[in-house]
C-alpha cells in the first residue's frame, strides 16, 4: 500500500461520518458502510493488531512505532469522523426518526438492499454449504429484528459495560446494527441522553464496554476472513437482507410505552403492507427515497474502486 495523502485521510474520515450515522440508526450498521466503502478488512486488520504485544512495542521502540504497527493514521481519521458524526448527528437522526420515520427507513431500507447486492459480489464460490451459511444468517438476522425490546431502562455500571460490548460487535457486523442492540436491552435511551447531556460517566462505562468487546470480537473475525472468507462473506450477506424487516418503512404499532417524558411512543412493531398502512403511507416520497438510498450505494462502491486502483 503507497502512503496516503491527506486527501485520502479527509476520505476516511467522511466514510467514519457516514459509519457514525448508520450506527446511530437502530436497524443500520456501520459494519455495512465500511464494508461497501471498502474499508472493512483494513479496519478488522488494524483493530486486531492492538493486543498485548502493543505494550512491549511501547517500551522497546516508543509510540511512533506502535502507532505504525496498528495503523494509527487510519483508525485516528475514521475514529474521528464516527465522533463528529455522533455527536452532531444524533439529535437530527432521533427526531427524524420520531417525526418522519416512513422517509428515513425509506432511505435506509433502498441503502441496504443495495448493499446485499455489494456485499454477495464478493462471494466467490456458491454451493450448497455457503447457500446453508447464507441462509442461517438471513434467519437468524429475521429473528433477532422480531425480538420484542426490554420496558426498563437499565443504568447499572455492569449492564452499560455488557450493553457497550454487545453493541460494538454487532456495530462491525454489516447486516447487525449496535443501535438496534441496545434497543433491545433497553440501553438506547440512557445511552442518546448520555450523549445528549454529556453524561460522560455513562459515555465512558459504555466506551470501556465497547473497546474490550472490539478488541475481542475483531480477532475473530479477521480470522474468519481469512481462513473462511466465502462462507463468512455469505454469513454477512445473509444477516443483511434478514435485517431488511427492521428497516421496512411501513409499521403497525403492536404495543405502546410511556417514555421518560410521559409520552406514548412505539414499543412493539409489526412490518405491514404500504397499501394496508394505517396513515399517509407517502409511497412516492419512499421510493424516491428508496433510490437515492440506493443510489448512495452505488457512488460509494464506485468511490472504493477508484480508491484501490490509486493506491
Amino acid at each position: 500500500m503507497q502512503e496516503r495523502k491527506l486527501i485520502d485521510y479527509i476520505v476516511i474520515t467522511l466514510k467514519g461520518i457516514a459509519m457514525g450515522a448508520a450506527d446511530v440508526v437502530p436497524g443500520v450498521s456501520g459494519g455495512t458502510i465500511a464494508f461497501i466503502s471498502g474499508i472493512y478488512e483494513e479496519l478488522l486488520a488494524s483493530i486486531s493488531s492492538i493486543k498485548f504485544s502493543t505494550l512491549k512495542l511501547l517500551k522497546n521502540e516508543g509510540i511512533k512505532a506502535v502507532w505504525k504497527a496498528v495503523n494509527g493514521n487510519f483508525l485516528a481519521a475514521l475514529m474521528l469522523g464516527i465522533f463528529i458524526s455522533i455527536v452532531s448527528l444524533a439529535k437530527l437522526i432521533s427526531w427524524l426518526i420520531e417525526n418522519k420515520p416512513i422517509m428515513v427507513w425509506a432511505f435506509f431500507f433502498g441503502l441496504v438492499l443495495a448493499s446485499i447486492l455489494f456485499v454477495g459480489k464478493q462471494i466467490k464460490k456458491w454451493n450448497i454449504i455457503t447457500m446453508v451459511v447464507f441462509l442461517l444468517g438471513a434467519l437468524i438476522a429475521f429473528y433477532i429484528t422480531t425480538l420484542q425490546p426490554m420496558i426498563s431502562e437499565n443504568t447499572s455500571p455492569l449492564f452499560l459495560f455488557f450493553a457497550g460490548a454487545l453493541a460494538i460487535c454487532a456495530m462491525i457486523l454489516p447486516g447487525i446494527s449496535g443501535a438496534f442492540i441496545l434497543v433491545l436491552l433497553g440501553a438506547y435511551k440512557p445511552v442518546l441522553d448520555a450523549v445528549h447531556y454529556r453524561d460522560f460517566k455513562i459515555i465512558l462505562l459504555i466506551a470501556f464496554g465497547a473497546v474490550v468487546g472490539l478488541l475481542s470480537f475483531s480477532k475473530i473475525l479477521k480470522w474468519l476472513f481469512n481462513h473462511y472468507k466465502n462462507y463468512t462473506l455469505a454469513a454477512l450477506t445473509g444477516f443483511i437482507l434478514g435485517s431488511l424487516n427492521k428497516i421496512w418503512p411501513w409499521k403497525e404499532t403492536l404495543t405502546w410505552r410511556l417514555n421518560s417524558h410521559g409520552i406514548n411512543v412505539p414499543f412493539n412493531e409489526q412490518s405491514v403492507s404500504p397499501f394496508s398502512f394505517n396513515g399517509n403511507a407517502q409511497i412516492g416520497v419512499a421510493v424516491i427515497l428508496m433510490i437515492v438510498g440506493f443510489g448512495v450505494i452505488i457512488l460509494l462502491e464506485k468511490l472504493a474502486d477508484s480508491t484501490k486502483k490509486e493506491l
